[in-house]
């Protein structure tokens, strides 16, 4: 009698561990539920984009993945990476300027497009507020007027000198286009070489008072320094008109036409992976920064601070400044993976 007593003790004891044990793991894989899960990452080669994707490795390492190395490539073999399953995701398509890239690996038969990660991505044309206010420019096309054009002129041949970017970039394609489509061939000359270099001059140039007429993105460093509505003011062009012929996108930004289709970047998962992983799906269809914020960090690149471990920092950083929002994320996210094991 007391050896059956002591052994239901035992039982009962164990049966109750067993039982605070069975809820410790629960709450531990609800809260992290991509535990013991490995998860690659693939971002392009430049430094400036890297700052997105190491808060989005933040993020899936507190949800508890074991985010590995990311892998390095260009867009197209990005793609390609992810569709053959050769890396899990990314936080670098521009939907509409990588589009091409992204249906030639197989489209949305092989990956997922989680959410927008940055939105309202903007090329275009730029010139200081104050000659623009005092001479009324508003349009890229005002620069045809020989006395417009002369105001932008620094190497004296009489036409406006335009800061473009760099061959090979893509966009110097879309401006080589403008220039014969809206006639501005006779009164602009675009400056092309190391497009930063150029933009050095250029801002130096604005601190002495001068005119400046540039094209730019964002988010970029340069949008810090150079202030929209503050220091510069977008051109507008009088339609859009672009070398694909595609003259239906959206080109609008607060009510001018930039004459560059205004895009968004996303992040991609391959299929797979996002259909196991509800969590990481989850946690990337809702993370977003602002073009600002990349801007801002890019600056502080630009400045000095531009080493992994620098960029790694600021990650860390922005997310600590955001942890409200960040934790919301994360709380979605857990969600997502308790339903769906349900």
């Amino acid at each position: 009698m007391y050896e059956s007593k002591f052994s239901r003790s035992i039982l009962q004891c164990a049966s109750a561990l067993s039982l605070v044990v069975a809820a410790m793991c629960a709450n531990a894989s609800a809260d992290k539920p991509g535990e013991g899960v490995k998860v690659t990452p693939i971002f392009p080669s430049i430094a400036e984009e890297r700052f997105r994707g190491e808060v989005a490795m933040e993020g899936l390492s507190e949800l508890g993945y074991k985010v590995q190395e990311p892998k390095e490539t260009e867009y197209g073999v990005m793609m390609v990476a992810l569709a053959n399953g050769d890396a899990d995701f990314t936080v670098h398509l521009w939907d509409k300027l990588h589009d091409k890239f992204y249906q030639q690996a197989g489209g949305d038969d092989v990956m997922v497009k989680a959410g927008d990660i940055m939105p309202g991505v903007l090329q275009g044309y730029l010139i200081d507020k104050k000659t623009a206010e005092a001479h009324n420019i508003k349009y890229i096309t005002d620069l045809k007027k020989p006395e417009i054009a002369k105001l932008f002129d620094t190497d004296g041949d009489g036409k406006a000198n335009l800061t473009g970017c760099n061959p090979g970039w893509g966009c110097e394609l879309v401006i080589a286009h403008h220039m014969k489509a809206y006639d501005l061939d006779k009164s602009v000359h675009v400056d092309q070489g190391s497009y930063f270099a150029l933009m050095a001059d250029t801002i130096t140039r604005y601190k002495e008072g001068k005119p400046i007429l540039y094209f730019t993105w964002v988010p970029q460093w340069i949008a810090t320094v150079l202030v929209e509505d503050k220091d510069v003011v977008w051109l507008e062009v009088p339609k859009t008109d672009l070398p694909d012929g595609n003259n239906t996108v959206d080109t609008m930004y607060k009510g001018k036409n930039l004459g560059f289709a205004v895009d968004k970047v996303e992040a991609v998962l391959n299929k797979e992976f996002a259909e196991e992983n509800p969590a990481a799906t989850k946690f990337l269809s809702l993370m977003q920064i602002t073009t600002a914020d990349e801007s801002a960090q890019n600056l502080r690149m630009q400045q000095g601070e531009k080493k992994p471990a620098d960029i790694k920092r600021h990650a860390k950083e922005w997310v600590a400044a955001h942890r409200q929002q960040f934790d919301a994320w994360l709380q979605a996210s857990r969600a997502a993976a308790t339903q769906a094991s349900k």
